[in-house]
Order: structure tokens, then C-alpha cells, then sequence
């Protein structure tokens, strides 16, 4: 019986001593601030943070592009760098600064965006356009189905598929007076 609990105790310690080494080497803890240009757009740091390419333009005119971490944090991923096949599938650009709604609306860039091999094999791309989806009031899903036919009208559609608050109502009085008379300037 002691032999028994001697081989418990050490199989614990061995786990514990092998988590504690894992911890302090930090395995795959992915810092924004430690990522390279080729790198940084479209990752997630461990803390689940997006990472975010600056640009920086030093008095000589020389341009020097720094990876920070960004406020904005991912809903789903964690602990990820997008592969250069996702950013090439997805119809992205790595030195890309910035994203704007507005992509969604480019029938070509849907059509990537939306392919079985950007939608099914690249979290962080999909997370980041589905939430940017959701903030213009739009469900990326839907617009990846009326994607089939013509995304702009899709997403027409769908943002405008909701409620529509009536207008302002109020009485307006006509008067007997004749407006002024337009005079253009020259």
C-alpha cells in the first residue's frame, strides 16, 4: 500500500512539474506586440485581443509599420494566426490598414469571403467580418447565402428588412405669401 500511494504521489508531481514548466515557457502565448508585418493583421493575441498593423512616418519621410494590440476583442478565437492561404482565400491583403464595412458590399470580396475555404477554415477572418456584419445590423450568414446572386442587393435587402419607424408627423400650414425670388450667384 505504500508503494501504491508513493507511485500516486509521484505521477502528481510529475504533472504538476510538467504544467509548471509549460506555464513559465508560455507554450504558444501569441503578443501582438512581438508579431511581425507578415503576421499581425488578422491575429489574435492569447489574450483575445486583434492585433492591428500601424503605420508610422518619421520626419524623413521613411515608413515603418508597427503590429499593436487593438481594443477590439474577438468573440470566438484566441491564441491565432490567420495562415497566408486564409488571407489569400478570403480576398485579403496582410498590409491591408484598416477595415471598413464597406467590403461587404464589393460582390468579389463576399464571393471569397463566403467560399467554403475562407468561411469553414478561417476563424478570425469570419469573426471579425460577422461582427462587423452585426454592428451595419446585417447577419453575415444570410448575406453569404444571397451572396449566390448579387451581395449588394443582398445586403440591401437585409438591412432593410426590419422595422421602419414612421417619419416625424406634423401639420403644415400653406400661406398665402410667394417665396423669394432665386437669384443664382455668379
Amino acid at each position: 500500500m505504500a508503494s501504491n500511494f508513493s507511485l500516486r504521489s509521484l505521477v502528481i508531481v510529475a504533472l504538476t512539474f510538467s504544467l509548471a514548466v509549460q506555464g513559465t515557457l508560455g507554450g504558444n502565448v501569441i503578443e501582438c506586440e512581438n508579431l511581425k508585418q507578415d503576421t499581425c493583421s488578422f491575429a489574435v493575441s492569447s489574450a483575445g485581443k486583434r492585433c492591428v498593423l500601424e503605420k508610422q512616418v518619421k520626419r524623413s519621410g521613411e515608413e515603418s509599420y508597427t503590429c499593436r494590440t487593438s481594443e477590439i476583442e474577438a468573440d470566438k478565437v484566441k491564441d491565432h494566426i490567420e495562415t497566408d492561404q486564409c488571407i489569400k482565400a478570403c480576398g485579403l491583403d496582410r498590409k491591408s490598414l484598416g477595415i471598413s464595412s464597406d467590403s461587404l458590399l464589393e460582390s468579389r470580396f463576399t464571393h471569397k469571403l463566403c467560399s467554403t475555404h475562407c468561411y469553414q477554415n478561417c476563424p478570425s477572418v469570419v469573426d471579425l467580418y460577422f461582427n462587423l456584419a452585426a454592428g451595419e445590423g446585417v447577419f453575415l450568414p444570410k448575406l453569404c447565402e444571397a451572396a449566390g446572386g448579387n451581395a449588394r442587393r443582398g445586403m440591401a435587402e437585409l438591412k432593410s428588412s426590419g422595422i421602419v419607424a414612421p417619419g416625424p408627423v406634423y401639420s403644415v400650414q400653406w400661406t398665402a405669401t410667394a417665396p423669394e425670388p432665386f437669384n443664382p450667384v455668379d
